[in-house]
């Protein structure tokens, strides 16, 4: 049995970011990157008629998953098509948080959740902004592209997103970004001190300061 101290602590927690932005109404759920299913957990716990469907490249925490989904995919979205294997219309809200920066063709799958969403549902995203004020200290002054294991610069992160990226992303026929929410952060890692990165994003500075990015996409 997998043990979730073993797992990276970065993926496994419930996104009470996400949470808040998940319309009540949404009954069926598609989670793409669904980690050990502590969201899909979460959404049932609120709401027992919920139905949450999860998608997970890792097979140790799919196996988790299964434990509190009601069908779990172990796949590498790189070679899985949502369009082909889900029905027009299928879902009430599609759930695509810290996965896209990690797909190799991410804007091939905004345009197939957006397809398996039903009218009025809703595509909901987390991805990291590149242009945080750690990118330019590493890259423009220290002269580094500063890899690690967790976060913006997390090394397995195949494609790279600002705010204006995000938008152009989101730009596909039948959605419309409905908010844009920002986690401000001081320092890219974890650090008490980011409680106090919202006061500091003004407006000439907020762009260097928004680690994450929450878009609410509604399917027109």
């Amino acid at each position: 049995m997998t043990d979730t101290r073993e797992l990276n602590k970065s993926y496994i927690g419930v996104r009470s970011d996400i949470l808040d932005v998940i319309p009540a109404r949404a009954r069926k759920f598609l989670d793409v990157g669904c980690s050990v299913g502590a969201l899909g957990a979460e959404l049932v716990a609120v709401n027992p008629e919920a139905e949450v469907y999860g998608i997970e490249l890792d097979p140790d925490m799919a196996r988790l998953a299964m434990e509190k989904l009601h069908k779990v995919y172990v796949a590498n979205m790189d070679d899985f098509s949502l369009a082909a294997e889900f029905a027009p219309d299928t879902f009430d809200c599609v759930v695509l948080a810290d996965i896209l920066e990690h797909l190799k063709n991410p804007w091939q799958v905004v345009v197939e959740a957006a397809e398996i969403t039903a009218a009025e549902g809703f595509v909901i995203a987390c991805i990291p902004n590149v242009r945080h004020l750690d990118t330019v200290l590493n890259l423009v002054f220290r002269g580094v592209w500063p890899y690690r294991n967790r976060g913006i610069h997390d090394r397995t992160h195949l494609r790279f997103f600002t705010r204006k990226n995000i938008v152009e992303l989101f730009s596909v026929e039948g959605i419309e970004i409905e908010a844009i929410n920002t986690n401000y952060r001081l320092l890219e890692r974890p650090s008490r001190i980011n409680r106090w990165a919202k006061y500091f994003a003004l407006p000439g500075l907020k762009h260097f300061l928004a680690f994450q990015y929450i878009i609410v996409a509604r399917k027109q």
